[in-house]
């Protein structure tokens, strides 16, 4: 059902109304107009909140409101509306992750300075532990693997090696770091990754617990390239 589909008696009982903790504080919902959009008002709060935001101009809001209900012109163009919300929700929630950010950033400087690091121009960084000798797999190959992934602070949150049980998929069907690393070796080989959050999970993470911006260690050994 949607919001134009509720009789205004059916809105009502979606809102609870506030009771005023001062008794001398005049309550200013004189009637169910008032009581209505004072509770569209804390729905769209409350989502917003939910969103992120923890602050924001209300009187600029309010002014959008009137001048769509009295069709007054706009001040900004629909589309420059959707880029400045979606610019602002991004930068909002990178600042919120800003420590991680920067705790994988310091992570990856100190570690491509050790001799047995590669960083290849994406940001990607390896250690061979054990050169192979079989085929290179294509992007468009299927591979068989064992790994085991690590946070930054050792802490294990995969492992097909635990689970004695290698991994099966197509070169192109993971996450870029492994889809750039896997052409660059061989069957047999086992190799260390560091993987930036770019080339990672993101600004999302993933639902099974790793987090927006994680910088992740990988041990990847190639067990065989399945064409």
């Amino acid at each position: 059902m949607t919001l134009k589909q509720l009789t205004i008696s059916a809105l009502l009982s979606w809102f609870v109304l506030p009771t005023f903790a001062q008794d001398t504080q005049e309550n200013p919902l004189k009637n169910e107009l008032d009581s209505v959009s004072y509770g569209i008002g804390l729905n769209v709060a409350q989502n917003m909140k939910n969103t992120g935001f923890t602050e924001i101009n209300a009187q600029l809001i309010a002014q959008a409101i009137d001048d769509v209900l009295k069709g007054n012109p706009a001040l900004l163009e629909q589309g420059a509306i959707d880029e400045m919300i979606r610019g602002y929700m991004e930068n909002m929630h990178r600042r919120k992750y800003e420590a991680i950010i920067q705790k994988g950033a310091s992570f990856l400087a100190e570690n491509k300075k050790r001799p047995s690091v590669v960083e290849l121009p994406s940001g990607l960084q390896y250690e061979i532990i054990q050169k192979g000798t079989g085929k290179n797999p294509a992007s468009t190959d299927q591979v068989t693997v064992h790994y085991e992934g690590t946070f930054l602070d050792g802490s294990v949150f995969d492992s097909s090696v635990a689970r004695g049980q290698p991994a099966t998929f197509p070169v192109n069907g993971v996450i870029p770091g492994w889809v750039e690393a896997l052409q660059l070796m061989r069957e047999g080989a086992k190799w260390r990754l560091y993987i930036p959050y770019n080339l990672a999970y993101g600004e999302a993470g993933t639902p099974a617990g790793i987090g927006p911006y994680e910088t992740l260690i990988f041990e990847v050994e190639l067990l065989s390239v399945d064409k």
